[in-house]
């Protein structure tokens, strides 16, 4: 195997060098009712090495605030935040839990995002490793409303709306339709719930990068807490019938459409 020390060049030695990537589908829904948040859990550093881990990070108060965190990039990269984040919670200094609201949250992540990208990005980049890292946070603190933002690896963020009340990362064209179609503001917890476990249907029918299981996490608003959360695997009797009757309704819809009229596109 070629080296530096040989005359290996950080090109070539990337193949060996590459860290594991979460080649990833999360989205996180803002609505009146409260807050959806959806992740896959599969990782692959290649196509001979897949994984599982956990995507989506609680930080909880019981009755005074729940934040909830969903990674997707380099997962070297992402974990190394969510321990930092761990670290200054337990050192009881600035911390998710002691957020005064959810903007200084999301300016704390990103805080955290950049010290990383300080600590790592020029060994990384030395290696042909771009620095790839974003995440979304969302939840709610006592005092305000629920929120929702997306953060890019930069550090910065942009904040979800009644006009634009979703994010999503990762693997995310597959699954976007159906978001665009059938969510928004108004739509109930439940059936935003299930909008979300479609989108991600749709995702793993067209990329096999996405994987199961799945954690969702479902929070009505005011509620400030996470019990509505949920480990779906692959043999979970819901989502199997969620597939199977979506698989088959979209086969119904397509042949109930008006044929295609040649003469009448030919004339036009």
């Amino acid at each position: 195997m070629a080296d530096l020390q040989n005359g290996g060049s950080p090109a070539m030695l990337k193949p060996f060098f590459d860290e594991e990537s979460t080649v990833t589908y999360c989205v996180g829904m803002l609505m009146d009712a409260g807050l959806v948040f959806l992740s896959d859990t599969r990782t692959n550093a290649g196509v001979d090495q897949i994984n599982t881990f956990r995507k989506m990070s609680v930080f909880e108060q019981p009755g005074e605030r729940i934040l909830v965190l969903l990674s997707a990039g380099n997962l070297a990269i992402t974990q190394a935040v969510v321990s930092l984040l761990h670290e200054r919670q337990a050192k009881e200094g600035e911390s998710l839990l002691n957020a005064p609201n959810m903007f200084e949250a999301v300016r704390h992540v990103g805080d955290c995002l950049r010290e990383v990208h300080r600590r790592d990005a020029a060994s990384l980049r030395a290696f042909g490793i771009d620095f790839n890292a974003s995440f979304l946070l969302g939840g709610q603190i006592t005092g305000e409303a629920p929120r929702l933002f997306n953060l890019y690896a930069a550090g910065n963020f942009v904040e979800a709306s009644i006009d634009t009340p979703y994010f999503q990362v990762g693997e995310s064209k597959y699954g976007k339709p159906i978001l665009d179609r059938i969510f928004t503001w108004g739509s109930p917890l439940q059936e935003a719930a299930q909008c979300a476990l479609i989108s991600m249907d749709s995702t793993l029918k067209s990329n096999l990068s996405v994987g199961m299981p799945l954690d969702l996490m479902c929070y009505p608003r005011d509620s400030f807490s996470g019990e509505r959360c949920l480990r779906i695997g692959s043999d979970d009797p819901y989502f199997k019938s969620l597939h199977e009757a979506w698989g088959a309704r979209i086969k119904q819809a397509f042949a109930g459409l008006p044929g295609l009229n040649w003469e009448q596109c030919a004339s036009l």
